[in-house]
């Protein structure tokens, strides 16, 4: 299958009143933060809570008739699960949802909430990928993969289509964009759209500190993995990314960033400060390294993905606990 420009485009066409505009928001105390003129795509108050939805959807609504009747079936630790479980039930098929024991829990509450079936696996011991195909054979379902697919990455590009509209409306040019990266199919996206008319505009990819398979896979021109562990950036912990995926980037002058747990936290709690929005671990990844390099983006203008908000409570409220002296205080 094709991806492109194109097939971006296509997809917005498809999604056109199904999935939300989400806003592009800015805070001059974030800019002062930052140094930098700063908008956020807040992906985070998309349906069901990520970016997701629009991938999910894209590939639903390309299915025949048939694929929608036999029914769907995703591995994920929770964004992509919920996201199919959502387009499933707009379509009219069923889900079955392939998830690790430690998913959050307000995750496995989305999928089950919006009809799916789930089932469990035990991430040490056991291969998702694995458990998913025995699934698909004995079920005879339709796997809709968390990224490697191209009507997946044409849906998670419209996130790009918006960035650039909203852009334009406000009279900006960004001059670097920045986004959480997992298996690359939000990346490959949003990046493919946004410097099909913002070529000038530099691309960064963002992944967990000391795991970086999208940058080492653009390094070597194939995929790499790495180790699958649990993991506080767990929107981001995928252990390798898609062929299809890393080709789309290596067309791009790609620069990797790497974040910790702990700058993924002073993200979280800026978000809420700054903007008023909560945001998961790894749908902070892209604030998080802007803020922990921001001498490097200084005087610019700097579009990040907040790609999802989909965090347990007790998690968010021990974030918020522990703001550092170092770290911004709210105003009153």
């Amino acid at each position: 299958m094709d991806f492109g420009i194109e097939t971006i485009r296509a997809a917005a066409e498809r999604l056109e009143g199904r999935v939300r505009r989400t806003p592009l928001l800015s805070s001059p105390m974030l800019d002062e933060l930052c140094g930098a003129t700063v908008f956020v795509k807040a992906e985070a108050l998309q349906l069901t809570g990520s970016f997701k939805i629009r991938g999910a959807l894209n590939t639903l609504l390309s299915l025949t008739d048939a694929e929608r009747a036999a029914g769907v079936l995703a591995f994920s630790t929770g964004n992509h699960g919920q996201a199919v479980a959502a387009s499933a039930r707009m379509t009219g098929s069923t889900a079955t949802i392939v998830m690790p024991q430690d998913a959050p829990r307000i995750k496995v509450d989305g999928c089950r909430w919006w009809g799916a079936e789930v089932v469990f696996y035990d991430p040490a011991t056991q291969d998702r990928e694995v458990v998913g195909r025995e699934l698909l054979e004995q079920r005879g379902l339709t796997l809709v993969h968390p990224y490697d697919d191209p009507r997946v990455m044409s849906g998670q590009g419209t996130v790009g289509l918006e960035i650039v509209d909203q852009l334009r409306e406000g009279g900006h040019s960004p001059d670097a964009i920045i986004v959480p990266c997992s298996g690359g199919g939000l990346s490959s996206g949003v990046i493919t759209a946004v410097r099909e008319t913002h070529p000038g505009a530099a691309p960064f990819v963002v992944e967990r500190d000391g795991y970086p398979k999208m940058a080492r896979s653009l390094a070597s021109g194939r995929v790499e993995k790495v180790p699958a562990v649990p993991v506080f950036l767990d929107a981001i912990g995928s252990p390798t990314v898609g062929e299809h995926t890393l080709a789309a980037l290596a067309r791009h002058d790609v620069t990797g960033l790497e974040v910790s747990d702990d700058q993924a936290r002073v993200a979280m709690r800026e978000a809420v400060r700054t903007l008023k929005l909560v945001v998961e671990p790894g749908g902070s990844a892209a604030l998080a390294a802007l803020i922990a390099q921001r001498e490097r983006f200084a005087g610019q203008t700097v579009v990040v993905v907040a790609s999802g908000g989909n965090v347990d409570a007790s998690v968010m409220a021990e974030v918020l606990a522990h703001r550092s002296e170092s770290e911004g205080t709210v105003a009153t």
